[in-house]
């Protein structure tokens, strides 16, 4: 990289990248923290391992921002078909982890190809999108783009890893940006809703208050014949789908997603020990109070009371042992990094980089917002990593090839 090509570059967002990934680091040394203390690179130990994943995430840095920008367009739908094929072939080589055949493995370490698929996909999102001939508001178009977010989340399912898959909704942020009508945001919106209250109130009550609202919005719209159609087509809907939450929970969900949704919706006291993380990690942050216990300090880290507590709910660390005022620092970076991306985005005068940046901030707003809903309790239990901040070399390479690729098409929009 030459000196005008880095001036180029924006080190507001690489400066935040360079906080949350030592900060990060911090924290997982103290969650994984025995003992007996060694070596800061200490490869038998968490801490060790994602010292070594970092040095290589700048190793990557400097790979990613060489490479000339167009490179990313012209060949994004090769690096997607590439990372469709490595997603099917751990149904025939896959490693299975704690129940999820998501890895390939090469020795002590392992490689999840479900963290690479997401750049990839925003690649290849931003490359059909983008293309002269694609008209969003057409159905068949959007029926493509929705093809392409759906493959890699329909292989990634059945590993089974619902987190990951539940990533993909990010790139309707993308879709919505381009011009996306809002009825499948409505509609997605209120299926959820309607998910949710049939589980707390029952189909009968979730029916009549659809059909309340109906009520008010046939009176709103009496003299528009298009708007009664799909006023009576959302009632259906909703009431069917009413009536089909019960099945849809008791057949196709899990018995653990049963549980988690059911504590989180308060219908089941977790007398089982289901929300055991979950509890712990709220008596964690809780514990920690304004300023914290201090860094390595933490009686539950320390205690190692939450467990696998350096990936998923290192949030719990940063609660304990910096308090309220660590965790308010970590959610503000998060929020400037994601506030600044915004900016890149709408400045790309490149429809592809555009598009690009908006998938790489509904990605990151995806695992940021229900992380932390998770980690306190909000959300049920998802095995949703925090970016650049959770242990683990697949997803912080992962993220930092999605967030440098950006950056790099950011440095050359001045070219168009």
């Amino acid at each position: 990289m030459s000196k005008s090509s880095a001036a180029g570059f924006d080190w507001i967002s690489i400066f935040i990248y360079l906080i949350l990934i030592c900060f990060g680091w911090a924290n997982i040394y103290s969650a994984s923290l025995g003992s007996n203390t060694g070596s800061f690179f200490d490869l038998s130990q968490p801490y060790g391992k994602q010292a070594l994943f970092i040095g290589l995430s700048i190793f990557l840095v400097i790979i990613v921002l060489s490479i000339e920008a167009k490179f990313y367009q012209r060949f994004s739908s090769i690096i997607y078909l590439v990372s469709l094929l490595s997603l099917a072939g751990l149904f025939v080589f896959g490693k299975t982890i704690s129940g999820a055949t998501s890895w390939y493995s090469f020795g002590s370490f392992g490689i999840q190809p479900s963290e690479f698929a997401k750049f990839a996909t925003a690649l290849a999102l931003g490359k059909y999108l983008s293309d002269i001939q694609t008209n969003i508001r057409r159905l068949s178009h959007q029926v493509k783009a929705f093809i392409i977010i759906a493959i890699p989340a329909l292989l990634i399912i059945p590993q089974p890893d619902p987190g990951s898959a539940l990533v993909y909704a990010a790139f309707f942020f993308p879709l919505y940006r381009e011009g996306l009508s809002g009825f499948y945001l409505v509609t997605g919106l209120s299926a959820i809703a309607v998910f949710i209250l049939t589980l707390l109130i029952g189909p009968l009550w979730v029916s009549a208050g659809v059909i309340f609202i109906a009520l008010l919005l046939f009176f709103r719209k009496r003299k528009k014949r298009p708007g009664r159609v799909l006023i009576t087509l959302f009632v259906i809907i909703s009431i069917a789908l009413s009536f089909s939450v019960n099945y849809i929970f008791e057949n196709v969900f899990e018995q653990r997603h049963r549980d988690r949704f059911n504590i989180v919706l308060g219908k089941e006291v977790d007398s089982r020990g289901i929300g055991y993380n979950t509890n712990q990690s709220e008596i964690a942050i809780g514990s920690g109070g304004w300023l914290g216990k201090g860094w390595t300090e933490g009686t539950q880290t320390k205690g190692h009371f939450v467990p696998e507590q350096h990936t998923d709910y290192i949030f719990s660390t940063v609660g304990e042992e910096w308090g309220f005022l660590g965790s308010a620092l970590v959610v503000i970076l998060f929020v400037l990094l994601l506030l600044r991306l915004l900016v890149l985005a709408e400045r790309q005068r490149n429809q592809f980089y555009r598009i690009y940046g908006y998938s790489v901030i509904g990605i990151l707003f995806i695992h940021f917002l229900v992380n932390i809903g998770m980690v306190i309790g909000v959300f049920p239990t998802v095995g949703i990593p925090l970016p650049f901040f959770s242990y683990g070399g697949s997803g912080l390479w992962g993220f930092t090839i999605l967030l440098f690729i950006f950056i790099k098409l950011d440095s050359d929009r001045l070219s168009y």
